[in-house]
């Protein structure tokens, strides 16, 4: 049975004239829906279970492009969305023009993200981020949900949302939801439309060299494991051996005495494909790779424990491309 289109409302006013049951769940997206936009919307339509509301906020935000940035090339495909909206369980499309919700011109008071949002992204594309905080605020106000559910791909955004709602004190349960990739790695996004086939294949490199660096954690972490079961003593080694375990004796006992890996380690072999791509024709322009702290994007030294982020951005052509993969550092102990 096909799905029943969502309602278009244009208009804040229409949007409260709706009679609420149960709780509202809004995903915000600048159009141009793909299927890490209708991953977002089923999960909001699963939080918001039967009884709920499910409201799809489409504007492109003028505050959030930069000088030469891609404002008016940014794709914008309303009727699509709709249907794509509505298959994955929307119940209306909030789609305001520029005048709904910057009925003064651009605003004069905005909301700032502070030195979080002068990092990584925010270097890269100054005022980016109050630009985008701004513009949640104002349709968190608008749509009034009970829960907004953003893309983990945009790690730095959804860190400066849940700041911002805690900050301020913002009645509204902030969710993420996992990034979503193509079959080959790339992580979807809008602006992959604009990738060449060549393009595609070097843009590769930035879902590629976060595995690396996933790997080379997921390695370091399980040798500290083992290490922590097998003391590495010259007895405790030469029993292992006995039992035909000299691996695991070798690495317990490599572990034990070489200064652990750790965070340059998974830069490190993030980086070896990152410059490899560099390489290829066309090359891949790095822009940053980082390993960061989520709770304020400052890079990580040898000593942490827990959360991190490792990031890419990088640049294939015209095209600008962001990635991460969540890691957490001893895990095991």
């Amino acid at each position: 049975m096909t799905p029943a289109p969502p309602t278009l409302l244009r208009t804040a006013d229409e949007l409260h004239a709706r009679v609420r049951q149960g709780r509202r769940a809004v995903v915000m997206t600048m159009g141009a829906l793909h299927e890490g936009h209708a991953t977002l919307i089923r999960t909001a339509r699963q939080a918001a279970g039967p009884d709920g509301e499910v409201v799809v906020t489409v504007f492109v935000n003028p505050l959030q492009f930069g000088a030469g940035e891609d404002l008016d090339r940014y794709p914008r495909t309303l009727d699509a969305d709709l249907r794509l909206a509505g298959q994955a369980g929307a119940d209306a499309v909030f789609a305001p023009a520029v005048d709904e919700v910057y009925p003064g011109g651009e605003p004069q008071v905005r909301v700032t993200a502070g030195p979080m949002g002068e990092r990584l992204e925010g270097a890269s594309r100054p005022g980016h981020f109050d630009g985008m905080l701004t513009v949640v605020a104002k349709l968190l106000h608008l749509t009034r949900p009970d829960l907004a559910l953003f893309g983990q791909k945009d790690a730095q955004q959804l860190a400066l949302i849940r700041r911002m709602v805690r900050d301020l004190n913002f009645g509204v349960e902030i969710v993420g939801v996992p990034t979503v990739r193509e079959e080959d790695g790339l992580a979807l996004s809008s602006r992959n439309r604009y990738l060449s086939p060549r393009e595609r294949r070097t843009a590769l490199a930035l879902s590629q060299a976060l595995f690396a660096g996933l790997d080379r954690h997921a390695a370091q972490e399980a040798l500290r494991a083992r290490a922590r079961e097998v003391p590495a003593t010259h007895a405790r080694a030469e029993a292992l051996n006995a039992l035909g375990e000299s691996r695991a004796a070798a690495d317990a006992h490599a572990v034990s005495h070489a200064v652990p890996g750790g965070p340059d380690a998974v830069r490190a072999a993030a980086r070896l494909v990152l410059d490899d791509a560099a390489r290829l024709d066309p090359p891949l322009e790095l822009d940053y790779l980082a390993l960061v702290d989520p709770s304020d994007f400052t890079e990580i030294g040898d000593d942490h424990t827990g959360e991190a982020v490792l990031a890419v951005a990088a640049r294939v052509g015209a095209t600008r491309l962001i990635d991460n993969v969540p890691l957490v550092f001893g895990a095991a102990s």
